[in-house]
């Protein structure tokens, strides 16, 4: 019964974790290229009463044995990178990728961050930032009059600047993407981080290889489904209500041993 009551308390404590997960998901149902994580669960140790396999007489044997699991524990949370849907903006600076790939940003300390948030807009000095003021990355200047601006599936970045009959190339977008995204380390802001587990980056231009296409006054909306959502949140809302009368019932269970002697 002592074992029954831990057991619960960890299918609750994982359950706790699951609402965690899935209420920052809602949470961020509108955010610009966010993706939705899933928590991930794995059974703790058994303790084995009888081995399956053991000799029972001499011609004889245990078909299943006796073996008493100690709960579960989350292992993971792990996110899913499939596509959201595209939003069309009509912005000239709200990019969005058709598949693969990450943009590069620099972040204030230099390192390079990733990201699939694509809302981009201009500083003081005309080069492309994010909604914070880190930089493009390869850095791109758009003169200060220029009249509009073109970006192409390839990722190449053209303005359109006046007096001039034909626009002029100013630099490309390069994209980013890594072996194992969902090793990627989320710090917020939109931004990812590399780690040992996602591996290098590995950049090239936009539509090569198993690169995504760029396209422009499109914004890629959150993954998050909310139906989904709301199933699993009544599904772990569930399972810590029966793990909670588990723990109850075992209570019972003690109290009744400790008034045997009554």
């Amino acid at each position: 019964m002592i074992r029954s009551m831990w057991a619960a308390a960890s299918g609750m404590q994982a359950q706790s974790l699951n609402i965690d997960v899935i209420a920052n998901n809602l949470a961020n149902v509108t955010t610009t290229g966010f993706k939705r994580s899933r928590a991930e669960f794995q059974d703790l140790l058994y303790e084995t009463l009888r081995a399956p396999g053991a000799s029972s007489s001499e011609s004889t044997e245990v078909p299943t044995g006796i073996q008493i699991g100690h709960g579960t524990r989350p292992v993971s949370v792990a996110k899913n990178f499939t596509e959201g849907e595209l939003q069309l903006t009509k912005n000239q600076l709200d990019l969005a990728i058709e598949g693969e790939g990450f943009f590069q940003v620099t972040q204030p300390n230099g390192e390079t961050a990733y990201t699939r948030a694509g809302a981009f807009k201009l500083d003081r000095e005309g080069r492309i930032v994010t909604a914070d003021g880190f930089l493009l990355d390869p850095q791109i200047s758009v003169p200060t009059d220029a009249v509009s601006i073109t970006v192409g599936m390839d990722g190449t970045v053209s303005v359109l600047q006046a007096g001039d009959a034909a626009p002029r190339e100013i630099g490309s977008i390069q994209l980013a993407r890594f072996v194992n995204p969902a090793g990627l380390q989320s710090i917020g802001k939109n931004l990812l981080l590399p780690t040992e587990a996602s591996g290098d980056a590995l950049t090239g231009t936009p539509g090569e290889g198993n690169f995504g296409q760029i396209a422009q006054g499109f914004l890629e909306m959150s993954n998050v489904n909310v139906v989904d959502e709301m199933v699993n949140m009544i599904t772990a809302q569930r399972a810590y209500e029966t793990n909670s009368k588990v723990v109850q019932t075992s209570d019972d269970m003690l109290q009744v041993a400790n008034n045997l002697k009554r």
